[in-house]
Parts: structure tokens; C-alpha cells; sequence
């Protein structure tokens, strides 16, 4: 099994974490959940822009840079055109959680974005194994709170318990299916990384951002600024050693 492999089967894991906290949750667990998805956000813009883009341009040239805008852009479509809009953490769009149909419609938007975070470890090993470990914290930040994300969206759209956590286990599943496929489809082996940045950058832009700014807080903020100088602290230290040992 390779290595990217197992970093998957591990963030697939952070996936179910997150699925089962939302049983219980509270004042205090959204709130938690709101610091997260701060310090996530700060980490993965850091990631994205970094590590992942300059990466993938001197890999790929102009044409990665257009797969970037491709990424974020295929997000943007399946998340707020072919399928219901709905926010990354807490749900407030309470008008559009009445059927079954609307939870299943917002899993399938997040599946595409699992499925690149599992291209994203696989391409950021293929390009450095320094590489791929930041890639696979930067997706490990967010695994979490995601799961919590779509267990409440299941739950808030008439679904059961078992199914919520069902659906979550789905994102842990397409994330390990894009680490396998990358290793034989050639378009992602060659312009994932490319195309991961992209989704990258929009979650962490379009998705986790807004839910920070929803309420004021020093916490959240100063945890933008965390997540961003954790990714240079590791940034530094884990390329130092892996190149350095």
C-alpha cells in the first residue's frame, strides 16, 4: 500500500470523527467548531498558494494555472448550481433542509471536493514527500468540522442517524478512490495537484472563510493567523528535515 494511501485512510478517518461528535454537540462544540474551521482555513489558503501552486506551475507551466481556475470553478458549479447551496459548517438556510433529496444533493457536492483532497495527498507526494505531508495536514485541519458538516445537513434534512454517518463514511471512501485513481488516470497524475489547488483555495476562500466572518470574534480571527504560520512552521521544518535528514 502506498504511502499517500495510508495519509488518506487517515484523513477518511477524521471524517467519521467528525460524523459522530455532531451527536453531541453544543454552545460549546460549535463553538469549537467555528475555531477550527478558522485555524483550517488560515492553514489551507497557506497550503494552497505556497505550496501547492507554485508547485504545480513549475510542473505544469500556464497550462497548470489554468487547471487551478478549473478547480475552483468545478466546486463552484456543482456546490452552487447543480445542487443546493448550503454552507461548509453550520446550516442556516433552513429552507432548504426539508426533504431527504437536499442532503443527498449536498453530499454529492462535497464528494467531488473529497475526492480531490484524496488527489491532492497523492499529487503532493508524487511531487515531495515534504509536499505531501503539509498537503495531508492542511486536508486533515478540515476533515473534522467536514464531517460534522454533512452528519448535521443529513440530520437537518429528515435522514436518520445511520444514514447521516453513512453519508460521512462516503466522503472517507472518495477520498482513498482519489488516491487510487490518480496513481492510474494520467490526467490527475499530471495536472492534480493543478486542479486540488484550485478546490483548495475555493473551501478554504468560499466555504470556511465566510463562516468565520458570520460572528465577530478576536478567537477566530487570531485562528486565521494561526492556521497560516502553522503551515510555514511545518512548511520549514518538515522540508528541512526531508531534504536534509
Amino acid at each position: 500500500m502506498s504511502t499517500a494511501l495510508w495519509y488518506a485512510l487517515a484523513a477518511a478517518a477524521a471524517n467519521l470523527i467528525g460524523g459522530f461528535v455532531i451527536t453531541a454537540s453544543s454552545a460549546a462544540g460549535r463553538a469549537t467548531q467555528r475555531f477550527l474551521i478558522a485555524f483550517g482555513a488560515g492553514f489551507m489558503i497557506a497550503t494552497a498558494l505556497v505550496g501547492m501552486v507554485p508547485h504545480a506551475v513549475e510542473e505544469g507551466g500556464e497550462a497548470a494555472a489554468a487547471a487551478v481556475l478549473v478547480g475552483y470553478l468545478l466546486v463552484h458549479l456543482t456546490q452552487h448550481v447543480l445542487v443546493a447551496h448550503f454552507h461548509f459548517g453550520e446550516e442556516t438556510h433552513s429552507e432548504h433542509m426539508v426533504s431527504r433529496w437536499v442532503g443527498i444533493t449536498a453530499l454529492l457536492g462535497l464528494l467531488l471536493h473529497t475526492f480531490f483532497d484524496g488527489v491532492a495527498i497523492a499529487s503532493g507526494f508524487h511531487a515531495g514527500e515534504w509536499l505531501g505531508m503539509l498537503v495531508f495536514i492542511a486536508i486533515l485541519l478540515h476533515k473534522v468540522p467536514e464531517g460534522v458538516t454533512v452528519a448535521s445537513i443529513m440530520l437537518a434534512s429528515g435522514n436518520s442517524a445511520k444514514r447521516a454517518i453513512g453519508a460521512v463514511a462516503l466522503l472517507g471512501v472518495s477520498t482513498v478512490l482519489g488516491v487510487v485513481l490518480t496513481e492510474y488516470v494520467r490526467i490527475l497524475s499530471t495536472t492534480g495537484l493543478a486542479l486540488s489547488a484550485g478546490v483548495t483555495l475555493y473551501v478554504a476562500a468560499s466555504n470556511l472563510v465566510p463562516e468565520v466572518q458570520k460572528k465577530r470574534s478576536a478567537s477566530t480571527s487570531i485562528a486565521v493567523f494561526l492556521g497560516a504560520g502553522l503551515f510555514y512552521a511545518t512548511y520549514l521544518l518538515v522540508r528541512g528535515y526531508l531534504e536534509h535528514p
